[in-house]
């Protein structure tokens, strides 16, 4: 959600260098974007809405400067305008900030300005932030009015600020991710490390209550106290190439591709320290699985997978709700939060009220040094590499695997399970191949206009239902729900009319009896009936093949409804990687 990039350094382009980096973290989503750059008497200023994609380098022209900071909006306060775009200036346009987060005090801090005579030209809370810097300047240098300013913010934010004439860019967050990259003699700063992936594998990570002052080199401070704070390098061992699409139309699809070898990296997972983690859950008093939107769903289908493997009840929760919950914590619980990219704002917030109870936490994680990695007990890995479409895709599967190998791990059946999800893992390179795409893509031509959908099934593939019909919404932007079998005839069958598409999830099982006559109850109010299961049943009008892989059912039935996803956005005219109105990391609660 909203992203950020800056640069410092001897490179002239300064203001065309961090356009391209902004390109780089078009994934996160927004609604406009800009750039500021050094001038010297004064900061030059250029904000779009629309795509970066449309700017053309050829018809606007930028002079030499050798720092810049560039920021991509996602509205929250203030409608989508050129006036509300970021970066905003004080009243002379030589102190430029960018802002992601909320200023939650920004109403009083707004009414203390506008007392002093400022006068505000948008309807942001960021505008507060170069207005409060520049009356701390009347009485103090740039620097130390940034950090007087950053103590009076309230909420989580992540703020970048530089003044004309400056060699100097500053830094500071506090719940918004940020990170620092270490070139040779230049820096860069941005919300995600793909903006600079090309230049350094070099990072350095701000934690909460950190702000950073880059000169002549990187200079890190506590917010509340001012004490300097010392820093490590960390190097990022991503490839360039997997931060880019290749030879696929998007990244979605480059993704759900990715699958191939993804199970297998996530599984990839030292013995050891998944036997001392299952311990962990199996003396802890009280297990809690918190996540939002798609990650909720995983949780949810592990709620299942604990139940049947290890026979062990784990609480889920979703991560906004999470702190009504916290009188349940304990100092033996234990709360494992699930995310892809690690800063998810109301997943921190329920880390936050887990260590204000001192409970222990586990994060399942795919960006490593993020801040969720940073903040929890421990740590899993998730290792399925950038993640740019908004809709998640591999990281989904994998986080499943992770925690099903928990399970096996909780009932002492740890190379069961690992046996197991291997050969899921092959099977899905048997199954992702081009004749099993164009079964996919020609239901989505069979299906394309329709504007209303279902998905149902029944245990584990419950959980799968809900997370069909997210993928669904997200990108083909068609009303998908999704329900459990057994609760259509409570109301959701009333919606069933001639030619509904009606998903249905189906494993072998205890299970499979029962949700086929939930599909035949669908079909007998003219439904059509779109099957995914191992073998192919009398009541399918379409059969999308799946192999049969047990309590792993959930990583191989929601494969097929993401292609489905992806060629419904696509045959709809939608950017299958940029759904509207979403954003890939929401850093805002």
């Amino acid at each position: 959600m909203c992203g950020i990039f800056a640069y410092l350094g001897p490179r002239k382009n300064a203001a065309e260098f961090v356009i391209h980096g902004l390109t780089k973290l078009e994934y996160r989503g927004y609604d406009s974007w800009g750039v500021a750059y050094d001038e010297g008497i004064k900061l030059g200023i250029y904000r779009q809405i629309g795509k970066i994609s449309d700017y053309d380098p050829v018809k606007t022209k930028f002079p030499e400067s050798t720092m810049a900071l560039g920021h991509s909006r996602w509205a929250t306060h203030g409608g989508v305008t050129v006036a509300n775009a970021h970066p905003h200036t004080n009243s002379d346009s030589t102190i430029a900030i960018v802002h992601n987060g909320i200023i939650e005090n920004f109403d009083e801090l707004k009414k203390e300005l506008v007392d002093k005579g400022y006068v505000f030209k948008s309807q942001t809370d960021s505008e507060v932030i170069a207005h409060l810097i520049n009356e701390y300047c009347k009485t103090m240098d740039f620097e130390k009015a940034a950090k007087e300013a950053m103590k009076r913010f309230e909420g989580r934010y992540a703020v970048l600020a530089m003044k004309a004439g400056e060699r100097k860019i500053i830094a500071a967050r506090r719940g918004s991710p940020l990170i620092v990259g270490i070139g040779n003699n230049e820096y860069f700063v941005a919300s995600d490390i793909p903006a600079f992936l090309e230049y350094t594998r070099k990072v350095m990570y701000l934690d909460d209550n950190q702000l950073v002052v880059l000169n002549n080199g990187t200079h890190f401070f506590d917010i509340t106290t001012g004490k300097p704070v010392e820093k490590r390098v960390v190097e990022i061992n991503w490839k360039t190439e997997s931060a880019e699409k290749g030879n696929f139309a998007h990244f979605m699809i480059k993704e759900i591709m990715e699958q191939k070898d993804t199970i297998y990296r996530a599984i990839n997972q030292e013995d050891s320290e998944i036997e001392k983690i299952a311990e962990e859950i199996k003396k802890a008093y009280g297990t809690f699985l918190i996540g939002c939107g798609t990650a909720g769903k995983v949780c949810l289908a592990a709620e299942y997978i604990f139940a049947k493997v290890a026979k062990r009840h784990v609480n889920v929760v979703v991560g906004s709700e999470f702190p009504s919950h916290q009188d349940f914590l304990k100092e033996k619980s234990l709360v494992i939060a699930v995310s892809q990219s690690g800063e998810t704002a109301d997943t921190l917030e329920a880390i936050e009220v887990a260590k204000k109870k001192k409970s222990k936490v586990l994060s399942i994680v795919n960006v490593e040094g993020s801040t969720m990695d940073r903040e929890s007990d421990y740590s899993l890995h998730i290792k399925a590499g950038p993640e740019k479409a908004v809709a998640s895709t591999k990281a989904t599967t994998s986080q499943i695997a992770i925690l099903t190998l928990l399970a096996y791990a909780c009932d002492g059946r740890l190379q069961e399970g690992k046996t197991l999800l291997i050969d899921t893992a092959g099977k899905i390179n048997d199954m992702l191949n081009p004749r099993y795409e164009e079964h996919i893509h020609a239901l989505a031509e069979k299906i394309q206009h329709h504007e209303s959908m279902y998905v149902i099934g029944k245990a584990v593939n419950y959980a799968i239902a809900l997370e069909a019909a997210i993928k669904l919404q997200e990108v083909s932007y068609i009303h998908a729900e999704g329900f459990a079998g057994g609760e259509l005839k409570h109301g959701p069958i009333a919606l069933i009319s001639e030619g509904t598409p009606c998903i249905v999830l189906v494993s072998n099982g205890d299970t499979r009896t029962d949700i086929l006559n939930n599909a035949r109850e669908v079909k007998a109010r003219g439904g059509f009936i779109i099957g995914v299961a191992p073998q192919n049943e009398e009541v399918f009008d379409y059969w999308i093949k799946v192999p049969d892989v047990g309590i792993a059912s959930p990583i191989v039935n929601i494969i097929p409804i993401q292609l489905l996803a992806y060629h419904l956005a696509v045959l709809r005219q939608n950017n299958p990687d940029m759904p509207r109105n979403l954003a890939k990391s929401v850093t805002v609660k």
